[in-house]
């Protein structure tokens, strides 16, 4: 097997990988060897690299108002499809707490200051008053990485699920693509480990499909998966009003949307793109984008999302057969030197690759943009301090008289 991945090495310019081979005992040897035979290596053609946009347009969204005047409509079938066990969630939670200068899976950071509140519980919470509601458990799967898969696990285990019905959840690894340097060079994390770094928030159904947990999925006869983000406390999973409303609409897909703080806030927009359901993220818009207005004095692109999402599985089987365009990222990341020795950077000196869950829903025939009260439903914790962080989660968290 050497000689055959040495070969296909040396077609890509990246016989480096094995500098230290034989410094590896036979086992280390073999997964190495392993490891880079089944490596994606796609990410080395440029051309893939697919980050062209259409021609955006302001999108049509289903207001607080709207949504207000046949709320209960909406409930009833939202409820109906839970109990019809069509409904499954799934949490997207392959990332760590290194923002928050913790160093373990995110969802295992404790947001409470008198009491222990994490975060992963919080999120049980929320979906727990769906299932009394409902007096149905909703088949939750937890999306997680080779990195933080074990301690997540371990995590679950020892909270007891935090109530939740243990059968009814299922974990799952993200898929991984390899880093490269700047000089497109792949890179080594030890000398007997190939850099790879998680695939994205839009890997996660290509992951579900590789794992066992997608046979679960298929057994259950499950119609909809509702996918969220694990950085948002105050997340509603499986609200039977936002089911309700994406099923009575006939729409492929929905995605929950709040009103924007400012123009300018960093967040991933809802719009249309040449004419189709998509997201164009805060560095894409224009300033002309950014400012436009409609006649009643609102922004265009007022609604930005909070990775809160419903799909229709039987368009999420169709979308497999579309590559999803692949995204590259420069990130800070740790790597062996040619010398063999571990270095830590300061700062960004590398590139990871990653699909994108704004890509799953443009390939969608529809998506019904359902807006949400952000002081009710948006409490993302991406930073230590400052904007969309511990301390404003915490406040919004007391704000929704919840214990901390």
């Amino acid at each position: 097997m050497l000689d055959l991945i040495t070969e296909k090495l040396a077609i890509l310019n990246q016989t480096h990988l094995l500098k230290f081979y034989n410094e590896l005992d036979n086992s280390k040897q073999k997964k190495l060897l392993k490891q880079i035979d089944c490596l994606d290596l796609s990410v080395l053609d440029e051309k893939i690299l697919n980050n062209k946009r259409g021609t955006f347009s302001p999108p049509f969204a289903m207001s607080i108002d709207e949504i207000e005047r046949k709320k209960d409509y909406y409930i009833r079938i939202g409820l109906q499809a839970v109990r019809d066990g069509k409904i499954g969630a799934v949490l997207l939670a392959g990332g760590q707490g290194s923002r928050l200068g913790f160093e373990k899976p995110k969802g295992m950071f404790n947001i409470g200051i008198n009491k222990e509140l994490y975060i992963f519980e919080c999120l049980i919470n929320n979906i727990l008053e769906v299932v009394r509601e409902a007096g149905a458990w909703i088949p939750l799967f937890i999306m997680t990485s080779t990195q933080n898969d074990h301690d997540t696990k371990a995590f679950f285990e020892e909270h007891n699920y935090f109530g939740y019905s243990k059968a009814n959840i299922m974990f799952f690894v993200q898929e991984q693509f390899p880093t490269i340097d700047l000089n497109g060079k792949l890179m080594l994390s030890d000398k007997g480990t190939v850099s790879t770094a998680p695939n994205g928030n839009g890997g996660w159904y290509s992951s579900m499909v590789r794992s066992g947990v997608f046979k679960i999925l298929k057994d259950n006869k499950l119609e909809w998966l509702n996918v969220f983000a694990v950085d948002n406390v105050l997340q509603k999973i499986a609200d039977p009003c936002f089911i309700g409303a994406v099923i009575d609409s006939g729409s492929s897909s929905g995605s929950k949307v709040v009103a924007k703080a400012a123009p300018d806030e960093r967040v991933g927009v809802m719009c249309l793109e040449d004419g189709k359901p998509s997201i164009v993220e805060y560095y894409e818009m224009t300033d002309e984008m950014l400012n436009s207005r409609e006649p009643d004095g609102s922004l265009s692109y007022n609604y930005g999302v909070i990775l809160n999402y419903l799909f229709r599985i039987s368009d999420l089987d169709k979308a497999l057969k579309i590559k999803l365009p692949i995204h590259k990222a420069f990130k800070k990341i740790n790597y062996i030197d040619e010398n063999g020795n571990y270095q830590n950077p300061d700062e960004p000196n590398a590139y990871k690759f990653e699909t994108l869950v704004l890509d799953m829903v443009k390939i969608q025939d529809s998506c019904l943009a359902f807006e949400v009260d952000r002081k009710r439903e948006f409490a993302p914790v991406k930073n230590k301090t400052g904007v969309d962080s511990v301390e404003s989660a915490r406040e919004l968290l007391k704000l929704n008289n919840i214990e901390i």
